[in-house]
């Protein structure tokens, strides 16, 4: 990092700064000296699904396949991001709902990696609302969410950091991940242009976004598509992806 972005960033903790070719709902912001990328969706009033697969089960994989599957029944794609992680065949590795149909349970379980650095937490698209919830409050409550994914860790759990998250950690990824407001209508994708840790991350959604739950998706696999801002991440095949919906003249 520069010299000058450090001194700005101690000068100024966090702050949004405008980028001409971005979309209305997606904004740069500097938090932390780091910068980022967030695009706030309003879950009452816009459409908000996951994508996996095709009706023959074949991964998607891609943000162009999930736009071309929408188009051909006269929708398609805006801003959309990797949504959790998945196993070498793309399967989901946590629980994974699409249009109400289970396609893998719920692992409440810790295991290795950051999907198993417990507590992780579930992304839940109800009717008019979409939230970030604990795994175990998730399993107690059983909500009927139409589309869920799994990920981990969660970043934020009711207005508190992850607490294995240090502030000198050296461990640094190009990051992104979705926080949710209370009331279940500000839904917040984010993503780091920088190397940031999950402290630096995860007081993203607390501190700056002010979002009392957050969840992480991903490091290695970190993307963004924002067709309003002329913006489409590229790389190896995905697996679940959220998006929102619009109608082609939208």
């Amino acid at each position: 990092m520069s010299r000058i972005k450090s001194l700005a960033a101690a000068a100024l903790l966090s702050v949004t700064y405008p980028v001409a070719a971005q979309a209305s709902e997606c904004r740069a912001l500097s938090h932390d000296g780091a910068d980022f990328t967030i695009c706030e969706i309003d879950a009452g009033q816009e459409v908000i699904r996951l994508f996996h697969s095709t009706a023959d089960g074949e991964a998607l994989g891609s943000f162009p396949r999930v736009d071309q599957m929408l188009r051909d029944r006269g929708e398609r794609l805006g801003v959309a991001m990797n949504a959790g992680m998945y196993h070498n065949d793309l399967a989901p590795v946590g629980l994974y709902v699409e249009d109400g149909q289970q396609a893998m349970r719920l692992i409440t379980s810790d295991g290795p990696g950051n999907f198993g650095l417990l507590p992780n937490g579930v992304f839940c698209i109800r009717e008019g609302r979409a939230d970030v919830i604990e795994s175990l409050a998730f399993e107690a409550a059983a909500p009927a969410c139409r589309y869920a994914t799994q990920s981990g860790p969660m970043l934020v759990i009711d207005g508190a950091l992850h607490p294995r998250f240090l502030p000198d950690s050296d461990s640094v990824h190009i990051r992104n991940g979705v926080g949710t407001s209370a009331d279940g209508q500000r839904v917040v994708l984010a993503i780091s242009e920088d190397r940031v840790n999950f402290h630096t991350f995860g007081t993203l959604f607390r501190d700056a976004l002010k979002l009392p739950n957050a969840l992480y998706f991903d490091g290695k696999v970190s993307r963004l598509y924002a067709p309003g801002a002329g913006r489409h991440d590229r790389g190896f095949p995905m697996g679940p992806i959220v998006g929102v919906v619009k109608t082609v003249q939208d």
